[in-house]
């Protein structure tokens, strides 16, 4: 499956879609990134056991203190957009993707920050510029990345400007 049919049916769980649907065929790129299945997805972290300090993603020894030992934590669904830029060309591997540079089509990225105050590198699901805000309200979104050896989907995360806040 290419990846620009996968983003037309995006898991979206924000305002301005449906809730998540899902099969129990898919599953997230990497254990721990976000919860799932759930009805309202959150992102996880980490909380250092020594120290405190919280990060994304939850990582075996802390970046602060290098105590080991953490615990794994929501960071929740909303954060706020603290930089961002758009992606204009087609990445280099490694990064994974069936696009060619004629079928490519730009995309955002950005840093959230997310309440417990980690910031988390995001694919944003827009690439208007004029629509793009410094500390405007994000939320969290589910979507397809690629097939899956098991009939679903691989699932990633991204964040959508929030309408209506």
């Amino acid at each position: 499956m290419n990846q620009s049919s996968t983003r037309s049916t995006a898991l979206f769980t924000n305002d301005r879609y449906p809730k998540p649907r899902y099969i129990m065929s898919d599953c997230p790129i990497h254990p721990n990134l976000f919860t799932w299945p759930a009805e309202n997805p959150s992102l996880l972290g980490g909380l250092c056991e020594h120290c405190g300090e919280v990060s994304f993603p939850v990582q075996s020894s802390c970046r602060s203190c290098s105590g080991s030992g953490s615990s794994v934590i929501e960071l929740g669904d909303r954060g706020v957009l603290w930089t961002w830029t758009v992606q204009n060309f087609l990445p280099k591997p490694p990064y994974v993707t069936d696009q060619t540079p004629a079928t490519f089509k730009p995309y955002g990225v950005g840093y959230i920050e997310m309440p417990a105050g980690v910031r988390v590198e995001s694919r944003l699901l827009t690439a208007d510029a004029d629509k793009l805000k410094i500390g405007m309200p994000m939320q969290l979104v589910i979507e397809p990345f690629s097939a899956n050896d098991r009939g679903g989907h691989n699932l990633c995360f991204a964040f959508d400007i929030v309408e209506n806040d």
